[in-house]
């Protein structure tokens, strides 16, 4: 698919490119010395220390190549833009969100329930993000697509989703609106399983009971609102043994509402909602 290393990297909340950039402005202001040099040096010294460790971290990455470290980790697909995607071809829709809404979820899933999740800090570590390049998918039970209205899957990627599926794998997909978008992820979906409808899933299914007493009637929004007239849509792929296998969350955003947990404008009953349905979907996921 293609992906960069460095744009995960250059993602996240502090970028060697950034910090150099403080270290001029509090080493000199219109000619004049604002801190002393001591302090510019030890910020100097920082900025040597990020540098080397992102160095050293490209080598060996564990979001991209380490082994599971314990009971559940938050595994986020990477894929490859649509051609008609919003973001161009470059940027990677796959990111949004990443990796706050990891931080977030990872901690209200160790509070809420009694499963090992490893947990995530600010740039990502303890996630993992899964390429449907290898086998490493095999290794985790649980999937999480973002914006998967602007995804596009080659034949050898909905071939390896579908062998992961069928050995039961658990895919969740989120954040996406519109009729448009919805074509865009039946289109590659339907490369996954030509064979599975997407269908409705009911008020009564074990998914929706699992842990908490969820309302498929909520509509979790995203972080700028609802667009008008955007109807929610809680649907699903399931198996021959009537298994949810794919929960796929229309015009909806629980990406947002994980990410902004903390933040006082994004509703605190949307996010408490948002927890609840992906510890559902979580639980299920071990159980089912």
């Amino acid at each position: 698919m293609g992906l960069e290393t460095n744009e995960i990297y250059f993602n996240s909340r502090l970028s060697a490119k950034r910090l150099h950039r403080i270290i001029l402005l509090l080493s000199n202001h219109h000619g004049k010395r604002v801190i002393s040099i001591f302090t510019v040096a030890a910020c100097q010294i920082l900025l040597v220390g990020l540098c080397s460790s992102l160095v050293s971290a490209q080598a060996l990455d564990s979001r991209l190549d380490g082994p599971p470290t314990a009971e559940f980790h938050f595994a986020r697909l990477m894929y490859s833009n649509s051609p008609y995607s919003r973001r161009g071809r470059r940027a990677g829709a796959w990111m949004t969100d990443y990796p706050d809404a990891e931080y977030h979820l990872m901690d209200g899933v160790n509070r809420m329930t009694n499963v090992e999740g490893e947990l995530v800090d600010y740039y990502g570590q303890g996630g993992r993000l899964i390429s449907l390049a290898g086998d490493r998918i095999f290794d985790y039970p649980w999937l999480y697509a973002a914006e998967v209205g602007q995804w596009s899957l080659s034949a050898e990627e909905a071939a390896k989703l579908r062998e992961y599926l069928d050995r039961g794998g658990f895919l969740l997909v989120d954040d996406f609106w519109g009729d448009f978008e919805w074509q865009t992820f039946v289109q590659s979906m339907q490369r996954v399983f030509p064979d599975r409808p997407i269908v409705e899933i009911d008020e009564d299914d074990p998914v929706m009971h699992v842990v908490f007493d969820v309302d498929k009637s909520t509509q979790i929004p995203g972080v700028n609102g609802i667009p008008r007239g955007s109807v929610p849509h809680w649907r699903g792929i399931y198996d021959d043994a009537d298994r949810l296998i794919v929960a796929i969350n229309f015009n909806m955003d629980m990406g947002d509402a994980w990410e902004h947990a903390a933040d006082p404008y994004y509703p605190a009953q949307m996010t408490a909602m948002a927890y609840r349905f992906a510890v559902n979907y979580i639980i299920y996921s071990m159980t089912h």
